[in-house]
């Protein structure tokens, strides 16, 4: 039973894995650079990775139904794993100016590419359906959480900050797509073939294209300069997180697929967007830089580990 728990867990990682290596590897040799990087990031992003989540949601099984608890259960989980963490960081990290990155690092999760990635390699379109919509509330989520602990220390949240933060919310195409998608999905509207056809090629990039830029972005130096702070940030991120979050889901009686799709998302190593908002409000990027490399190196093992376990109980 072990073994056959370790090749199953290793069939879910093992082209995640792949895929992100490949992506180091070309960057290494020259064949793919920061200008490629940056282009298909954007790609992914803006275009690909939002034509995946919308025809996932509209060729989702009509008898999937969107759990109001699930929901609610997710982003209450969430919200106090955050809180958790400030008590912990704020006891065990004595630095107080890099609080917010560290906190930050140890509750945002890459959900939108490592865990729809392994939710697309486990449960296929359906899966992704169903994990489309958690991301949609979690990133505002997320938005808003990072906004207030990245502030502490500054003169307060200002409105304008705010402010901000609601209109990148209102902008991201990701729940721009999401919300059309139930919409579409509610309503039983029929996508044309033509425009279903062209999206699903676009659709059928984004994991490949994201896991390839993730891959060469990811700066293995980082794993061997990483500061105490920054491997604290990880154990919470992919050991606290998917322990509790996933381990309560199953004592409260969710689905397998929902407990699988809360390990998934949970698990998930730390978003490359929590540099980018260190950076632009003014926190420590180069910790957060830290963060993301040792989560991403560190996700592989964990998740592996954490499907095994899955496995074992016929969760997954």
């Amino acid at each position: 039973m072990f073994a056959e728990s370790l090749i199953f867990s290793f069939s879910v990682t093992g082209p995640i894995c792949l895929m992100l290596f490949l992506g180091w590897f070309l960057k290494h040799i020259h064949l793919i650079n920061e200008a490629f990087i940056d282009t298909a990031s954007k790609l992914a992003y803006q275009v690909t990775l939002p034509a995946l989540l919308f025809l996932s949601i509209v060729n989702a099984d009509k008898n999937t139904v969107i759990s109001i608890s699930y929901i609610s259960y997710s982003l209450a989980a969430n919200l106090l794993f955050f809180l958790l963490t400030i008590v912990l960081i704020k006891r065990f990290i004595k630095d107080k100016q890099d609080h917010g990155v560290i906190i930050q690092g140890s509750f945002r999760a890459n959900t939108a590419i490592i865990g729809l990635a392994y939710a697309a390699n486990v449960y296929g379109e359906s899966g992704v359906a169903l994990a489309a919509v958690y991301v949609a509330f979690v990133t505002v989520l997320y938005n808003i959480l990072a906004v207030i602990v990245l502030t502490q220390g500054q003169a307060g949240i200002s409105t304008r900050r705010l402010a901000g933060v609601f209109t990148s919310i209102a902008k991201n195409p990701l729940i721009i797509s999401i919300f059309i998608g139930v919409i579409c999905f509610s309503l039983t509207l029929r996508i044309p073939p033509l425009v279903s056809q062209t999206g699903q090629y676009f659709a059928d990039m984004t994991l490949p294209l994201a896991l390839l830029c993730t891959g060469a972005s990811l700066n293995l130096q980082e794993l061997q300069s990483g500061r105490r702070s920054a491997w604290f940030a990880a154990s919470l991120k992919l050991v606290l997180a998917p322990l509790l979050i996933t381990g309560c889901a199953y004592l409260l009686g969710f689905s397998e697929i929902e407990i699988g799709l809360l390990f998934f998302m949970s698990g998930a190593p730390t978003a490359a967007a929590s540099y980018v908002m260190a950076r632009s409000m003014g926190g420590n990027a180069n910790l957060a830089a830290n963060i993301i490399a040792v989560t991403t190196a560190g996700s592989l093992l964990s998740c592996s580990i954490g499907i095994s376990v899955l496995y074992a109980l016929d969760i997954m």
